[in-house]
């Protein structure tokens, strides 16, 4: 699918169109409540399904149905990013008023990540096809990983990212409102707010690898992929407040997210043999029944409450653990 660099520029000023309107309404660093949160959402997955309407209209049906491949198993896959993201407030007690904007300039970064992955992604797989070879069996390790040996996270200080970051830049332990950086005693330092910033940024780096690789099973286009990505990860902010509390009842995701995983790497690896790629409608299915079922699996299994009594308060976006001390 060749498009216009004009398409491209205004699909950019489209996308930090919105992110100023996200910006601006939450300039307050207010807490988000899930009403607000659910409401957000709604508009956000709105516009992304009103995007495939439009490519629908503009290239027709498998363009639009291949989006919303893409589509789907991007917003799955951020379902996990949630998850993390959990973990690394609870870990640094991150306020609760200024987790939206760790999370709004972490989505920033985010969507620069994956549109420099796509390019790269796509240019080799357009011109080396054994790299579809490489990137399938990554997929399906990736995969077997995630079925085999989820919750095996370490803490989030200990990213070889945020020690690099702790060695460079000064640190001062401790939060100052909503600033990135302040100045004690004459000097500029980095503060836990930024340090809570790289770590999300980190994190994402790895996320984004993985989802880009499974959207480019799908297909090859760049602006297919991206706009994918771009739809998603918008959301991603007002998704975490909706799930944040109630994360621990996703308790077979994982398996589900697996599947995806290793489904998107066969299908890579298939694309370059005699079978071709797979029909999109066949590619649709499976992202929605297993999704589907992976949640419905979940929350029957935790309906009665006997794997989770109470959401623990390190689960509650609204109400953080004591914070992390840097120092040492």
């Amino acid at each position: 699918m060749s498009v216009s660099w004009w398409v491209w520029a205004v699909l950019m000023l489209a996308v930090a169109a919105m992110l100023a309107v996200d910006l601006f309404m939450h300039r307050d660093n207010h807490v988000v409540g899930f009403r607000e949160a659910a409401a957000w959402s709604g508009i956000w997955i709105a516009a992304g399904l009103l995007f495939g309407v439009i490519l629908w209209a503009w290239q027709g049906g498998e363009v639009a149905g291949t989006y919303y491949a893409g589509y789907l198993i991007e917003k799955a896959l951020s379902i996990d990013n949630v998850f993390v993201f959990a973990l690394i407030f609870s870990y640094f007690a991150v306020p609760a008023a200024y987790q939206h904007k760790v999370l709004f300039w972490g989505v920033v970064g985010a969507l620069a990540f994956r549109l420099v992955f796509i390019f790269v992604g796509a240019e080799l797989l357009e011109t080396f096809f054994w790299t579809a070879y490489l990137f399938g069996a990554f997929l399906i390790y990736t995969g077997y990983k995630m079925a085999f040996r989820h919750g095996e996270e370490s803490p989030p200080d200990r990213n070889p990212v945020v020690r690099l970051v702790r060695r460079v830049i000064p640190t001062d332990p401790d939060y100052h409102g909503d600033r990135f950086f302040t100045r004690v005693d004459g000097r500029r330092l980095a503060t836990l707010l930024f340090v809570v910033l790289i770590t999300i940024e980190a994190s994402d780096l790895i996320f984004a690898i993985d989802s880009v690789a499974a959207i480019l099973a799908i297909t090859t286009s760049t602006f297919i992929v991206w706009t994918a990505n771009a739809f998603a990860i918008l959301g991603l902010r007002s998704l975490y407040f909706c799930l944040a509390g109630l994360l621990r009842r996703f308790v077979h995701l994982h398996y589900g997210l697996a599947v995806l995983l290793a489904f998107a790497g066969v299908k890579l690896i298939l694309s370059e043999t005699p079978v071709g790629k797979l029909p999109i409608p066949v590619t649709l299915g499976v992202i929605v029944v297993t999704i589907a079922v992976s949640i419905a699996w979940s929350l029957r299994s935790t309906r009665d409450g006997s794997r989770d009594q109470e959401v623990s308060r390190a689960d509650d976006p609204t109400d953080p653990p004591t914070a992390v001390s840097l120092r040492g």
